[in-house]
């Protein structure tokens, strides 16, 4: 440790932590917390199936595609009764982590 470093309090609950912040960390993203109408990919995957286009009405619940991720078959479903009213993926797109893959309103 080199003697410029200061060290940063870190507050998780109601603990302070004293620490050593690496620049990566004060570099991050914040977390944004995604729309209830947005369907997200929780993992990276493979799209592999569409049960879903642009402009359907879909129930609470009712599957939206399946997300094929280590070798499992994931199926994403509606958060909310309403329209799809985008469709950001096809069968086959690749997607990363927290991608936006359906907007249903």
């Amino acid at each position: 440790m080199s003697e410029n470093q200061e060290y940063e309090i870190m507050v998780i609950g109601d603990a302070e932590y004293k620490t050593l912040l690496t620049d990566k960390y004060k570099h991050r993203s914040p977390y944004v917390r995604p729309k209830a109408s947005d369907v997200t990919a929780f993992i990276p995957g493979t799209i592999r199936e569409m049960f879903v286009k642009e402009g359907d009405k879909v129930e609470k619940g009712q599957i939206l595609l399946i997300l094929e991720a280590m070798k499992m078959n994931n199926r994403l479903e509606a958060p909310m009764t309403g329209v799809v009213k985008q469709m950001l993926v096809k069968t086959g797109d690749i997607v990363s982590k927290n991608q936006i893959l359906v907007v249903v309103k």
